[in-house]
């Protein structure tokens, strides 16, 4: 039997760790766009979604970093992956060009803007990205340019907001 990727990750994520915080309730928030900007990259970037404007920090993945500014988590990353830094560091910027890419029309956020703190100034909320009936979390993993890892979230209710 084949489970989806979407299965198998948030299987994962479930079974490993556990929110600390009471939970938010969930919102879908259509229509959104991505806003370019000199921090993004492939897990985590500027988005509007009408009025709003946050920093978007994807459940499940991690990308490579795009720079050293973060050196340790870098050279975790480079370890992960069996790569020196200076490709780990390329595929971070691959990760933010095929993100930049895949968001040029509108998609849909869905978060509890459970606080992914970072940083940067701007409010920066967990949350998963739909774009064109795809997860962006499970596009990047596919195309190589993010591993499975982050912060788990029960999905259970996600699916009773749609309804």
């Amino acid at each position: 039997m084949r489970f989806p990727a979407r299965f198998v990750v948030s299987f994962l994520f479930f079974v490993t760790s556990s929110a600390s915080a009471a939970p938010q309730p969930w919102s879908i928030l259509q229509g959104c766009s991505y806003v370019a900007h000199a921090n993004n990259d492939g897990d985590s970037f500027h988005v509007r979604c009408g009025a709003d404007e946050f920093v978007l920090r994807l459940y499940f993945v991690d990308a490579p970093e795009t720079h050293l500014l973060y050196p340790e988590r870098t050279r975790e990353q480079a370890e992960h992956f069996g790569a020196t830094l200076d490709d780990t560091l390329k595929a971070g910027t691959r990760a933010r060009t095929y993100v930049r890419e895949a968001l040029r029309g509108p998609f849909t956020v869905t978060t509890r803007k459970a606080s992914a703190s970072g940083r940067a100034r701007d409010p920066r909320f967990y949350g998963m990205v739909e774009v064109g009936g795809r997860n962006l979390d499970e596009m990047l993993v596919l195309q190589g340019l993010a591993r499975a890892k982050g912060v788990a979230v029960n999905l259970e209710k996600v699916e009773n907001i749609a309804d």
